[in-house]
């Protein structure tokens, strides 16, 4: 079966769309996903979006990680999959998608046009939740003193403040976690500004992660390494800087861009 993916980017975290109007391939989805999204014998992407368009501006996105597991939910996907559905209904700057994902509905609006292949998006991106402890917690062996927030954006999120995000091997705590989405998080640059890496699951080290951006901002509004009157938080990412608002209820809205990269045709 030949199929056509497109490919995106919102700050260097790359995935494949695949428009379900073209049908249901026989292969299974996570086995797709894994070939695709493999970065030497496939394509290569974070994850693989399924989108699927309904009435008006009405989506539905699933998201399978490179190793083929489910995630319910993509702060940088989500803008991603819009940019794709937006191209297809040849709607203007300032459309609002409806989108159906595993986490529920998220709406999110077409900020402008910045140029032929990028998007300025906003996402309403729910409430950040707080979550128990996740499992095998204790065996990273954070300094007891050392501020930490296990949250849900829809998906299971642990962030950990430290003095320098460069020094800290990342990896390797990651994978002690691997059910979880993990979080690194120091100040600045700047008074409204924090620095982040992150180990999403499913994926490994990524450049970037909106949900994961999300949480951070709340914990550092929470922690105080943001002003806490200013509900708008810069946060800087290996592949680029995102801005999360976060009202005093902590509800997240997170803005930044999504790049379409090209198109490919492929055997499914």
């Amino acid at each position: 079966m030949e199929v056509v993916l497109t490919k995106h980017h919102g700050l260097e975290n790359d995935f494949l769309v695949y428009n379900l109007a073209q049908g249901e391939p026989a292969e299974a989805w996570p086995n797709i996903a894994q070939r695709l999204c493999h970065r030497s014998t496939g394509i290569g992407a974070d994850g693989l979006l399924l989108l699927s368009i309904s009435d008006g501006n009405a989506l539905t996105m699933r998201l399978y990680n490179a190793d083929g597991s489910v995630a319910e939910m993509s702060g940088n996907g989500i803008r991603c999959l819009v940019q794709a559905a937006h191209v297809a209904l040849k709607n203007e700057a300032g459309a609002t998608y409806h989108v159906r994902t595993d986490a529920g509905m998220r709406d999110v609006t077409v900020v402008a046009q910045e140029d032929a292949n990028t998007l300025l998006l906003s996402v309403d991106m729910g409430v950040v939740s707080p979550l128990p402890e996740p499992a095998n917690w204790a065996a990273l062996e954070c300094d007891p003193m050392r501020p930490v927030s296990h949250v849900s954006l829809g998906n299971p999120h642990s962030v950990v403040g430290v003095e320098d995000v460069s020094m800290v091997d990342l990896k390797r705590l990651g994978e002690l976690v691997p059910h979880v989405n993990l979080e690194i998080v120091e100040p600045g640059p700047g008074t409204n500004a924090i620095t982040m890496r992150v180990h999403e699951r499913g994926a490994g080290i990524t450049r970037a992660c909106g949900t994961g951006a999300c949480a951070a901002a709340d914990a550092a509004l929470r922690w105080g390494l943001v002003p806490a009157s200013v509900r708008e938080v810069i946060v800087h990412m290996d592949g680029g800087t995102a801005r999360v608002h976060v009202s005093t209820d902590s509800v997240a809205t997170l803005t930044g861009p999504a790049v379409h990269i090209g198109t490919v045709s492929v055997s499914v």
